[in-house]
């Protein structure tokens, strides 16, 4: 019992200390939102900030502009996960349930996609883009980014279906459930936690991503990722509205993994033949 108790108390030391680790930085952050310039450069540190500085959030998102481009996030983001999760679902479904000639070579050479470095394909987009028209438009990087997410949302969901026993379905298929049925009765619904983390890992993969959208847009579609950059100036750095910026540019995320939260831990809660 002692040695179980010691162990306890271990392991609870061990989470402590690495949600410390992990959290710091964040709460770092946030206070450096609200501090002043004089704050910032405080020797020793100024763990609470002595007053709350609210013009680090007012100028960048009221005076230059910062909204827009929060806008721009949001519509990328989402867009993207719209059009990746439903085709994920359909490709790892066929994918998982049925064979038919070059499945497998389909499978690897999807995963490949996701494979290569994003550099590589830059110059391409760039120019493509700016020939058919969609340079600087959110509907360029909602291509791109599919291009990079549908691979590894396929992985984590076909991952879902694989897990799912066959007779479940083959008792749906006795009964005359049709395809329809099988998929969005029972399959989506036993593969809740796949899907809940693939988009998670979508949404936050278009979100925090900056190589393509500091490339494939110049004023319209900019996002704010790429926007942080502009905090970097000749004269200095601007860390209050740079860390203002970034505390917003977490709050959509969390909300996202709150709110999909419980669909992942209600569908760990399904699966299983019933005997």
């Amino acid at each position: 019992m002692k040695a179980i108790s010691f162990l306890n108390i271990l392991t609870y030391l061990i989470i402590i200390l690495l949600s410390f680790v992990f959290l710091f930085p964040v709460y770092w952050t946030l206070i450096t939102s609200f501090k002043s310039i004089t704050e910032i450069f405080n020797v020793p540190p100024l763990l609470i900030p002595n007053k709350i500085e609210l013009s680090n959030y007012y100028r960048p998102f009221v005076l230059e502009g910062y909204t827009k481009l929060l806008i721009n996030s949001i519509i990328a983001s989402t867009g993207n996960v719209m059009v990746v999760i439903p085709l994920s679902i359909l490709a790892a479904y066929s994918i998982s349930r049925y064979r038919f000639f070059g499945r497998d070579t389909i499978h690897f050479f999807v995963l490949t996609c996701r494979m290569a470095p994003p550099a590589a394909f830059i110059i391409p987009y760039y120019i493509i883009f700016r020939t058919i028209g969609l340079y600087d438009t959110p509907a360029a990087l909602i291509i791109v980014y599919c291009i990079f997410n549908i691979p590894f949302a396929l992985w984590i969901i076909k991952s879902g279906f694989d897990s799912i026993p066959r007779e479940i379905e083959e008792s749906a298929l006795i009964d005359g459930a049709s395809i329809t049925v099988r998929l969005y009765k029972i399959n989506i619904p036993l593969c809740a936690p796949s899907i809940a983390a693939a988009t998670i890992l979508t949404f936050l993969f278009s979100w925090n991503e900056y190589l393509f959208a500091s490339v494939l847009t110049g004023f319209n579609a900019r996002t704010i990722t790429t926007g942080l950059t502009a905090f970097i100036t000749e004269v200095g750095i601007r860390w209050g509205e740079m860390a203002a910026v970034s505390v917003v540019c977490m709050i959509p995320g969390i909300i996202l993994v709150l709110f999909l939260q419980k669909y992942i831990v209600s569908g760990l809660a399904l699966g299983g033949v019933k005997a």
